[in-house]
């Protein structure tokens, strides 16, 4: 029988070979090979075709190496993004030109250089670690830089750039990859009055954030936006792992009241009515669902229920029932339709329902009492 300590030194020895990276998936980091060969490959390329290939002018600066690894290896990093990539290359190597100009000797200026663009990167709001490469390329590039002088930060690095993060966004689209990273908004009260919604009255606060990153005195790779959405879905993950053994197929009404896409909307507002109820799935000729309409959708004067149809929200039975709380508090969605694999409805799980199951998972009060009986 193995010994437990031996795994665990096994585990430690190889941690240097571990991703370092959250999410970074196989997939995610063969997309990121790809993009990279694609990428410089053809910056090379049409830069090459747009200005030649001679001794005059570098076919490709180097620090677009450095460019491509973040651009595809992380592209929600806020140091990887257009602005970044664009400004933080040219203004960086515009910086070393500087320090090359005005200071002779080559070991300060290579210090100054890397400093001042930092310190342009910063204000600019384009940090870019390859900013730095950048800078040293254009006070150490030789006879070529020196050539160019002051058009070295154009051509060939904002050409460069632009060529690069050109690509980097058609290939992001074709992968299917958010890019550039658009920062998810934050939950807004619907009804337009000054309470914070429903999701962000309990928990922790974004002041509690920007209050642990003041504790902690570092600064993170992540867009806080981005933080405080992590640090919420990190919540409900553990709520859902807390109770996952409720399903949805144990809380859903099975009943469901239901309407044909070919139905009056009259006959629509006539169930909603009557059975009190704010949803109500719309079927097609196959009896499979298309969407829902609600009293809200049918209030003009429709002529047909078809005119009226939103996007459902729908669930598997087999799906945690507590992870139905995003959407049922979203101030929009007041169900959501349970269904199977044919997109059948097999029940249906309003805001009560999941409240009532939230409800039973509380402590009783007298249970601490009966416990010690």
């Amino acid at each position: 029988m193995q010994h437990p300590e031996s795994h665990k030194a096994r585990s430690s020895r190889f941690r240097l070979f571990s991703p370092i990276l959250a999410g970074a998936t196989l997939r995610e980091r063969l997309i990121a090979c790809l993009g990279a060969l694609i990428g410089i490959g053809l910056t090379g390329v049409i830069s090459g075709y747009l200005f030649g290939q001679g001794p005059h002018l570098p076919l490709i600066v180097a620090p677009m190496g450095a460019s491509a690894v973040l651009l595809f290896a992380v592209p929600a990093s806020p140091l990887a993004q257009p602005w970044s990539i664009i400004g933080g290359n040219t203004i960086s190597a515009m910086m070393g030109i500087i320090a090359a100009y005005l200071i002779h000797d080559p070991i300060i200026a290579i210090g100054a250089g890397v400093s001042l663009a930092i310190g342009a990167m910063s204000f600019t709001r384009c940090l870019h670690p390859p900013g730095g490469a950048a800078a040293l390329t254009a006070v150490l590039g030789g006879p070529v830089v020196a050539g160019w002088g002051f058009l070295f930060p154009f051509v060939p690095v904002a050409l460069n750039s632009c060529i690069l993060v050109g690509l980097g966004l058609m290939f992001h689209k074709l992968s299917r990859r958010n890019y550039p990273h658009v920062v998810a908004k934050h939950a807004e009260n619907i009804h337009q009055t000054r309470d914070l919604p429903p999701p962000l009255r309990v928990g922790f606060r974004e002041e509690d954030v920007d209050a642990a990153l003041g504790v902690l005195d570092e600064t993170f790779d992540i867009d806080r936006a981005d933080l405080i959405r992590l640090l919420r879905q990190v919540e409900l993950q553990a709520a859902v792992r807390s109770h996952g053994d409720i399903s949805c197929a144990d809380i859903m009404s099975r009943d469901v009241i239901a309407i044909g896409e070919d139905a009056e909307p009259d006959h629509a507002r006539h169930l909603l009515l009557k059975h009190n109820i704010r949803t109500l799935p719309v079927k097609d000729r196959e009896g499979r669902l298309i969407g829902t309409v609600g009293l809200r959708e049918l209030s003009g004067g429709l002529d047909a229920i078809a005119h009226a149809i939103s996007k459902p929200a729908v669930a598997d039975a087999t799906d945690p029932a507590l992870s139905l709380l995003p959407v049922l508090t979203d101030g929009r969605t007041h169900a959501v339709i349970v269904i199977d694999a044919d997109r059948r409805v097999l029940g249906l799980i309003s805001q009560t329902d999941l409240l009532s199951a939230m409800a039973r998972l509380l402590p009783s009060r007298d249970a601490p009492a009966q416990a010690v009986a």
